[in-house]
């Protein structure tokens, strides 16, 4: 298959004795190489950086291990507050394959969106494909969930829990991460006991990776900037890495909308915001999503970002396309509405050209 390539700058040089691992199987220019062997080569296109951060954050950050056996851990993002915040669980994008709560945009990101949005914030680093393909990350979402319903069973007052209010539950992600928070979000609505004590509050996906066999339009005829951090044949290449073998893009992990998937309707009472950006190619398979997802409870609301209401805090992510904006620092999350907006589905399109310095 051929390579996808980002941008020739943005190339790196891996290991000049690579041929040592057999042929490449599976390459992502500057991201991911794959070996027939099964030897996998991940790039550090973002660097990955410690817990500390800047005193006038006002933000505590630390890491903790979830699981030993599995190597799961979190980084928590603990804002200065005299009274107990919502928990936002955060799963981090990269097509399953690439990422890390420890990468440089994300820990500048979250810091800044715990200290603006006021939550504390629970970054989860799961596992990537293809070593552990899905539902690898689905499961340690999940158990990161069971994890924190733990230490509220165990009254455990810990520096991160006792800033917490564990009846005010999020779950986050971008992209590959916001296919992981859909995913462990049916899970748990299947079963409404499943978090007690802990109470899921809302949703919010942003920019959800999702696929399929059929090409929508985006998909056949959006074109994309130069540095577009997601092209069609990127998105391809993850999705043959990250799912089970034999399975195609019409696999429910990746096709929410194909035959065989879960019911939408076991999210109808949660709420859901989805964050699209309007240059983005799977905007139409976003909104398609989007469609199916009102039809199974109240309406999908469609607020332009210039129209969204009053109390939210808006942020523009646009993991898919643009690299040149990886840092992810240009504006805010739309925390606000999950925090304080009715139980009602809701869809934000974001336009491209809303950056902030």
């Amino acid at each position: 298959m051929a390579a996808t390539t980002l941008e020739p700058s943005l190339s790196l040089q891996i290991n000049r004795d690579s041929h040592q691992n057999g042929v490449v199987i599976e390459e992502i220019d500057g991201l991911i190489r794959v070996y027939k062997g099964g030897h996998v080569e991940r790039p550090l296109i973002v660097p990955c950086v410690s817990c500390g951060l800047a005193s006038e954050l006002g933000v505590t950050s630390r890491d903790i291990v979830i699981d030993k056996f599995t190597n799961i851990w979190a980084r928590f993002y603990v804002p200065k507050s005299n009274g107990k915040l919502p928990l936002l669980v955060y799963f981090h994008g990269g097509g399953f394959c690439v990422g890390s709560a420890a990468w440089s945009c994300y820990h500048e990101f979250l810091a800044k969106l715990a200290a603006k949005a006021g939550c504390v914030i629970m970054s989860v680093n799961y596992r990537l494909a293809p070593e552990n393909p899905l539902p690898a990350a689905y499961d340690d979402g999940f158990k990161a969930l069971m994890w924190v319903k733990q230490e509220a069973i165990s009254g455990a007052s810990e520096w991160w829990s006792r800033q917490c209010n564990l009846s005010s539950v999020f779950i986050a992600g971008d992209s590959a991460g916001a296919n992981i928070a859909y995913n462990v979000a049916l899970k748990l609505s299947s079963n409404s006991t499943t978090l007690k004590p802990l109470g899921l509050k809302g949703t919010i996906l942003i920019q959800p990776f999702f696929g399929g066999e059929a090409r929508t339009d985006s998909e056949k005829y959006m074109v994309q900037p130069p540095r577009s951090a997601l092209s069609l044949a990127a998105s391809d290449t993850y999705w043959r890495l990250s799912l089970p073998p034999g399975a195609n893009r019409d696999h429910p992990w990746c096709n929410p909308l194909a035959r065989g998937s879960s019911r939408l309707e076991d999210l109808r009472f949660l709420p859901i915001m989805v964050c699209i950006s309007e240059l983005d190619i799977l905007k139409d398979r976003n909104l398609e999503f989007c469609a199916d997802l009102g039809s199974s409870g109240d309406p999908c609301r469609l607020y332009p970002y210039t129209e969204v209401v009053a109390g939210c805090c808006l942020a523009y992510l646009d993991y898919h396309t643009s690299m040149d904006k990886f840092d992810f620092g240009s504006s805010w999350l739309a925390v606000g509405f999950c925090l304080n907006f009715p139980g009602q589905w809701c869809l934000v399109i974001l336009p491209l050209a809303i950056h902030v310095a």
